[in-house]
């Protein structure tokens, strides 16, 4: 397992257009993830130690979210193919398991993944109400620990903030995980 560190917000950014297939079986694109306040884009995957130990909580902030005008969707970015815990069927699997309240995605060509630079997972692209990139950061400061903090994310403090004001903060720690699992 490679890790890595997200890059650094590029504010104003805008959000890149998809169409991908969901764990429920439809095509969702940009347009149809959108919240009326923003949208929260998680490039995540099933097997990743860092994305584990953040999902439980993970689900429950976006539901929260999401009453604050912010949707959110996940990409999975991952070679399945190499990584067979990543494929769509376990996607399916884990997203009901753990009641994702969001789409569930899958990048079959990688190229979503590509368009938006996404380096590892989690990867988290937070958006305004414009679709300009506001947040580029880490969920909290667990990293791939499995411990329970009552305090929100800073994830949610941000997207929090994006819903309120249109902004992101301007300090924000990076992300960290495992490496994309690229496709030769």
């Amino acid at each position: 397992m490679a890790e890595l560190s997200t890059p650094t917000c590029n504010f104003g950014e805008k959000a890149h257009n998809f169409e991908l297939k969901g764990v429920d079986d439809k095509i969702w694109s940009l347009d149809k993830c959108m919240g009326s306040k923003g949208l929260l884009i998680m490039f995540i995957c099933n097997h990743c130690p860092y994305v584990k130990a953040i999902l439980e909580k993970l689900v429950v902030e976006t539901d929260v979210l999401a009453m604050k005008g912010i949707s959110s969707v996940a990409i999975n970015p991952n070679d399945y193919i190499s990584f067979p815990e990543d494929s769509f069927e376990n996607m399916k699997i884990i997203s009901k398991k753990n009641g994702f309240g969001f789409p569930y995605l899958i990048d079959e060509d990688q190229s979503v993944t590509k368009n938006y630079g996404s380096v590892c997972t989690p990867d988290f692209f937070g958006y305004n109400s414009n679709l300009e990139l506001q947040y580029r950061g880490r969920f909290d400061d667990r990293g791939a620990k499995n411990v329970i903090n009552p305090n929100q994310s800073d994830l949610f403090k941000a997207m929090f903030e994006i819903s309120r004001t249109g902004k992101g903060p301007i300090n924000q720690e990076s992300s960290i995980g495992c490496s994309i699992k690229w496709r030769d």
